[in-house]
């Protein structure tokens, strides 16, 4: 579990998203990420024995994302995020590998798995496998052990058919899609709680239909 001074260094950076803030206070953001460390550490040895893609020997310090901003292109200007991310890498990490990602924000925490706004030739390959194994998908998201954790985001999504399908497909809800990601929602309080592991280490395993599914789709 997490201690609530992680969680309150975010509630002030919030506030005071500044550069001379964050310098007087960055040994706050230095024992937060140990305690982020101590708490990613078990993680990486359950998600291994779970998913062979996962590396045991990964370094609690590389799932860590950084609290820094890149501004350049952005219009907003905070220089920093007000969230822990925390990634877990797969092999063959990047766009064309479905993530793991924890997002700890005071009031908004979550875990992700799948493609975020993926390029459009992993959209194409997912909608194709979508289209000829509807009923795989369908199983997978349909069942009871995964409906009592995740749910499946349908905020990125066309207004229209995409090219190549009809309106009244069968599947069109899913084909609609431009990301496709299972979203399992946790409160702060979550992280305060021993079970904490176990929820996530359920998670995990509950998971696994559809990272693979996803993978079967790309790697084709």
């Amino acid at each position: 579990m997490l201690k609530k001074t992680t969680f309150d260094f975010l509630r002030e950076l919030a506030e005071n998203n500044n550069r001379e803030w964050f310098a007087l206070n960055k040994f706050r953001y230095e024992e937060a990420k140990l305690d982020l460390f101590a708490f990613i550490s078990p993680l990486i040895k359950e998600l291994a024995a779970i998913d062979p893609e996962f590396s045991a020997d990964t370094e609690p310090k590389k799932c860590l994302l950084r609290i820094y901003r890149d501004v350049r292109f952005s219009l907003n200007k905070d220089p920093y995020k007000k969230n822990y991310g925390i990634a877990f890498d797969v092999k063959g990490y990047g766009p064309s590998t479905p993530a793991y990602y924890l997002h700890l924000e005071p009031r908004n925490c979550f875990f992700g798995v799948g493609f975020w706004m993926p390029e459009s030739k992993i959209v194409k390959s997912i909608r194709e496998e979508i289209d000829y194994n509807g009923d795989e998908f369908l199983e997978i998201i349909n069942d009871k052990d995964y409906q009592k954790i995740f749910s499946l985001s349908k905020e990125d999504s066309l207004k229209k058919a995409p090219k190549g399908y009809e309106i009244d497909h069968p599947m069109i809800e899913y084909l609609r899609l431009k990301s496709f990601i299972s979203i399992y929602p946790l409160k702060e309080d979550d992280f305060y709680k021993n079970n904490i592991v176990d929820k996530l280490i359920t998670a995990f395993k509950t998971i696994q239909p559809f990272v693979l599914f996803l993978r079967k789709a790309v790697s084709q």
